[in-house]
Formats: C-alpha cells, structure tokens, sequence
C-alpha cells in the first residue's frame, strides 16, 4: 500500500490530529504496514501488526525496517499476537470482518482507549456502528470519497 487510497488516507488523518505519543497501538489487518509505521514515526511506544496473509507480515517487517522502524513493530498472524490491550486499534478492513471481530476488538482496548475502523462503505456504516456502540462511545461518521471512517472511545 501506498497510503493515498482513500480509507489509508482515513487512517493516517485520525493519526495525524491524535497524541499517539507512547501510546500502544494495533494495526489490524496490517498489509504492507503504512499505518503501522506511521503510527511509530508519530511517536507510539510500541506496534503491534496483524495480518491472515503471512505476506502481508513479511512485507510489514520489511517495510518498518526501511523505514528504521523495525525495532518498534511487531507483525503476526492472527492468534499469535500478544494478548494485552492497547490505547489504540486501528482496522482499515472491509465491513463483514469489522462486524465479525467487534467483540475482539473490544477486548483489546483498555478502557479510554481508541478505536478507528475504514474500509466502510455507506451504507455499512450505520450498521457498524450500532455493533460497535455496545463498547464504544462512537462519533459520528467521517466519509472520504465514497469511503467511511468511523472512531470511538472504549467504554
């Protein structure tokens, strides 16, 4: 990934106008690993990545190396990640395993930790966002050429 699809974009604006200094994150879903190592350049304390396709891990090391961020991130498979939450969890995915791993994803925020999700259509989004609303305080919709971001605070 390059970054300039628009639910990456999404993504890498919610970074941008947050404090993610020394903050843990998860990159769900972690593909070539730009939100990832954004979210290390912007300061986190440590990066988790979480991929189903181990080249999509292979491409996330690669990449935090290059980026000299190796030593900050962590990419796995799913299951074989570290267990503890975290002050943020990123998914830039697509909107049936968003709903799928709500429950998971709630288990992996502390409590005042963030959540931010992309790869949302429209009409996915109201949807989504009741599931997520029994954990999170959601805010409303953010839309970006035809694609959704949605945002919430853990509970």
């Amino acid at each position: 990934g390059t970054g300039t699809h628009p639910t990456t974009r999404l993504c890498l604006e919610w970074l941008d106008g947050h404090e993610i200094k020394d903050k843990t994150v998860i990159d769900y879903g972690c593909g070539s690993g730009i939100l990832a190592i954004a979210a290390a350049l912007l300061g986190a304390a440590s990066v988790v990545g979480v991929d189903n396709d181990p080249q999509a891990i292979t491409a996330s090391d690669e990449n935090a190396r290059r980026n000299k961020v190796s030593e900050m991130i962590d990419a796995y498979l799913p299951g074989h990640e570290p267990k503890a939450a975290v002050d943020l969890l990123l998914a830039n995915i697509l909107a049936g395993p968003l709903g799928e791993l709500a429950p998971l994803f709630a288990e992996r925020v502390k409590p005042g930790g963030n959540l931010v999700l992309s790869g949302i259509l429209p009409e996915q989004a109201e949807g989504l966002r009741e599931v997520y609303s029994a954990w999170f305080e959601m805010a409303p919709a953010v839309e970006l050429d035809g694609w959704i971001r949605l945002e919430g605070v853990r509970r």
